[in-house]
């Protein structure tokens, strides 16, 4: 990692993952993912991370229609970096996932280094016969037969075409250790261009868990394989959110938070918004005498080619 000791906080503002029974406060009108996402800069988020919900009942959709209608104006209100999905959500393919990144040329876009079975079936039970809408029962039940696939075939897709026609680069997305090495691999040949934007995700089902040991493994693993050329960021899901973010920080990590990631803000709280889970990890990062970057900052931390450079 670079002598850089900024902190880069990264919010996921709605995601694909969670529904909206799950939580009030969760986003998926045009309105609300867009004042959350600018509530959030306001509160210390430098990027923006962003899936698209359909506004009427908020099941993810990878239409670059509403995703532009999401950066028009956050571009117009803020100054953030806009990392985009191309993870989607389950059951859309390689190629409806990336037409967003095709059209709106942001800044970052993730890239997910393997293909792995991502649950999350486990919520229904705690929902079932309260559901919000018709599709979220289905949509969860879809994740225990459905894989999330993303092959070498993608990943050199991404690497060889998609970055280089668009100038996007890329947020590389860890579940696991295995994904380091697939990220070593790329990065040897040189398809990889450093500087590399690691984001570490821990807990989820299906990839490693949220324990600090897990945690210490990853970036050890990171250190051995990518040396100086990586800026390691780490997100914890669910209750273990705000844990995993402040011992990735005490070792030298950025930190990623949002409503994405997690619905709570603390222990039986659900957070009231993405700005409310920011102003947290920023009090954190106070208390441990760390500064929080700027958007320009993380431009010249993970060399992006700048806001006037996308296509929204």
């Amino acid at each position: 990692m670079s002598g850089q000791r900024k902190v880069i906080i990264t919010c996921a503002v709605t995601g694909s993952g969670h529904t909206p029974t799950m939580s009030p406060h969760l986003p998926f009108t045009v309105e609300d993912v867009v004042a959350e996402s600018v509530a959030a800069v306001e509160a210390g988020a430098s990027v923006i991370h962003l899936h698209a919900r359909d506004p009427r009942d908020g099941r993810p959709t990878a239409d670059p229609a509403v995703f532009m209608e999401y950066l028009k104006p956050i571009k117009a209100a803020t100054d953030a970096v806009v990392s985009l999905t191309t993870g989607g959500g389950t059951g859309m393919t390689v190629q409806e996932r990336l037409r967003v990144v095709e059209v709106a040329r942001p800044e970052l876009c993730t890239l997910n280094l393997g293909t792995m079975n991502y649950g999350g079936f486990p919520m229904i039970d705690k929902h079932r016969g309260k559901w919000r809408f018709d599709w979220e029962e289905p949509y969860l039940e879809s994740t225990r037969a459905e894989p999330f696939v993303s092959t070498y075939k993608d990943i050199e897709h991404m690497l060889r075409t998609v970055g280089p026609e668009t100038g996007s680069r890329f947020e590389y997305e860890a579940y696991d250790v295995g994904h380091l090495y697939t990220l070593a691999y790329y990065l040897d040949l040189g398809l990889v261009k450093p500087p590399v934007f690691l984001q570490t995700i821990m807990g989820v089902m299906g990839g490693i868990g949220a324990g600090v040991d897990h945690l210490v493994h990853m970036k050890q693993t990171a250190d051995r394989l990518l040396g100086d050329a990586y800026e390691w960021s780490v997100l914890g899901a669910g209750r273990h959110q705000f844990d995993m973010v402040t011992v990735a920080a005490v070792m030298g990590g950025h930190a990623r938070v949002g409503l994405e990631d997690g619905l709570y803000l603390g222990k039986g709280k659900l957070a009231p918004s993405n700005a409310d889970q920011v102003r947290k990890v920023r009090r954190i990062l106070d208390e441990l005498s760390l500064e929080v970057a700027t958007p320009e900052e993380t431009r010249r931390i993970l060399d992006l080619k700048g806001l006037d450079q996308v296509g929204f």
